[in-house]
């Protein structure tokens, strides 16, 4: 736990993150008169703070910190340990990871959560990989509106590039695995101070919650996943409340202030409607209040939660700044011009997959943007394998997520990674135009 006046340590770099997600999130940049590649800059950045920070980060950051609290590391080397069986790890840290449906930022975070609990690297990289990749609704989208072979193959080349990447990358980095693995045997095994079952449950809960606060409006309007997006905020509300709940009962956190935390994020809710985010926003601040004034595992969560957030979020925006300033927005002009990228990636050719591949591994998508950026370039003539290269890379890698994995598992392992990533996503569109 940090002291309350460790706290005031902290202020600083707080309200400094604070200040600039406020500036990039209410800043007129539209009507600024910049150089065109500065405004790109500067708008894919206030786009990331207005869609992906309060709804998609803040929750992952706060699942990151329970992590390291509340999953006994003794779990995590079980299921997903260098040594645990392969047929186990590598499915559990896959499916586990598809379940988030989220973009290569907001699953950064929980990959460094697990990771430093324990999790060998192998499986690591596969739930990496996984998050983004295998997103069941990105998939649908990709079968209806790319065609049914596209979608397939998408589906079939994520699941095993998930396995396939984990298993490469524990195998060429085994000698230094196994050393990280004897450190972790080593360490004292905790009792877990609840059952199983519970703390499964509070993740499911926690896991709820980002997944129905950041899920997308489908184009289809009569379809299941329109459904679910018409009730996203009363299931999201709900689940916030039975995380409530179980903090008092199974967390014993003082029912009071839990209740005093609840109490203005649901009036703001009820006065509001129409701005949703103001009332999540609200119940976030009123859980981190909880948290600063409550000892033992309260505190150390707030802690943990801290540690992943001041450490990634710098680097995600320095990321997509750069990002925005090379490449622009979807269907806007940054360094450099989107008719280069158009011209390389058509045909089926080996050069067009290999650039389709990197331009994936570096440009930032969106969870589900993909798809009509790559219907725009298919329709200028962009080929079939590079469109799948480009849907294997791109949602699983992006600049701003490669500067975070450097600051997790280092530089040498980073390239190797992104590396495996674009050179099997080049493989797999090479065979896919060819067949």
């Amino acid at each position: 736990m940090i002291p309350m006046p460790e706290w005031k340590k902290e202020r600083l770099p707080l309200l400094l993150i604070i200040a600039v997600f406020i500036v990039f999130y209410f800043a007129p940049f539209d009507s600024w008169s910049l150089p065109g590649i500065f405004s790109e800059a500067l708008l894919l950045t206030q786009w990331y703070a207005r869609e992906h920070v309060l709804l998609c980060l803040v929750p992952a950051f706060f699942i990151a910190g329970a992590i390291g609290v509340f999953v006994g590391q003794a779990s995590v080397m079980r299921y997903l340990g260098p040594q645990a069986k392969k047929l186990i790890a590598y499915p559990v840290a896959s499916i586990s990871g598809s379940i988030l449906a989220v973009c290569s930022c907001t699953i950064l975070p929980l990959f460094a959560g697990i990771y430093r609990m324990g999790a060998g690297l192998g499986p690591a990289t596969a739930f990496l990989y996984a998050g983004p990749a295998i997103n069941v609704m990105a998939i649908i989208l990709t079968a209806r509106i790319l065609g049914l072979e596209l979608g397939i193959a998408r589906a079939v080349g994520a699941v095993l590039f998930s396995i396939v990447i984990g298993l490469a990358m524990q195998l060429i980095y085994h000698k230094e695995e196994a050393d990280r693995t004897a450190a972790h045997m080593a360490m004292p095994e905790e009792q877990p101070a609840r059952p199983l079952w519970q703390t499964i449950v509070y993740f499911m809960v926690m896991t709820a919650i980002l997944v129905f606060a950041t899920w997308g409006k489908p184009d289809d309007v009569s379809g299941l996943w329109a459904h679910i997006y018409e009730y996203k905020w009363p299931l999201t509300a709900t689940f916030g409340v039975l995380l409530g709940i179980m903090l008092i009962f199974w967390f014993h956190l003082a029912w009071w202030k839990i209740i005093a935390a609840t109490i203005p994020a649901g009036v703001l809710g009820l006065m509001f409607p129409h701005l949703p985010e103001l009332s999540f926003t609200m119940a976030v601040t009123g859980l981190t209040m909880v948290l600063l004034t409550t000892d033992g595992e309260g505190a150390n969560w707030l802690e943990q939660t801290w540690d992943f957030a001041k450490k990634i979020m710098p680097l995600l925006f320095y990321g997509v700044l750069i990002a925005g300033l090379l490449l622009g927005r979807p269907g806007h002009e940054g360094l450099l011009p989107s008719d280069w990228i158009t011209a390389a990636v058509g045909g089926n050719g080996i050069l067009a997959n290999v650039l389709a591949s990197v331009a994936g591994a570096f440009m930032y998508f969106a969870t589900l943007t993909e798809v009509p950026i790559l219907q725009g370039l298919i329709g200028n003539g962009m080929g079939k394998g590079p469109a799948l290269a480009l849907l294997l890379a791109g949602p699983a890698l992006s600049l701003p997520n490669m500067l975070v994995i450097r600051s997790v598992i280092g530089t040498q392992k980073t390239v190797v990674y992104v590396l495996l990533v674009i050179a099997m996503s080049t493989l797999s569109g090479i065979a896919y135009g060819l067949f």
